[in-house]
């Protein structure tokens, strides 16, 4: 049996930019745009095997009661971890927000 990472972020998404590459605003604000609509893909992806798996079990399917616990898990720690990056991006945007000028 095959262990699989449980992670929100694959490290192959991330492209580090060397110091010397500059990147515009708006290519940036693309490359951002496409790792956060990756990053919830792959939440959404954990959510919906999840509940594949528990349809299975539920209607007497070929799979493992253990199986379908760390599906599971799995969805409920990639959407908590989810949620709490939104929540501290929130809470920087409001500190910047704070900032007087």
């Amino acid at each position: 049996m095959a262990i699989e990472s449980v992670s929100l972020f694959n490290p192959s998404q991330i492209n580090p930019v060397s110091s010397t590459a500059k990147l515009s605003p708006s290519e940036a604000q693309a490359d951002f745009g496409d790792f956060l609509k990756t990053a919830i893909q792959s939440v959404n992806e954990n959510q919906k095997a999840s509940d594949v798996a528990t349809e299975k079990l539920i209607n007497g399917g070929d799979i493992e009661l253990h199986d379908v616990m760390i599906a599971s898990q799995k969805a409920s720690i990639t959407l908590n971890t989810t949620l709490e990056i939104r929540n501290k991006v929130v809470e920087a945007y409001q500190e910047i927000m704070r900032m007087s000028v």
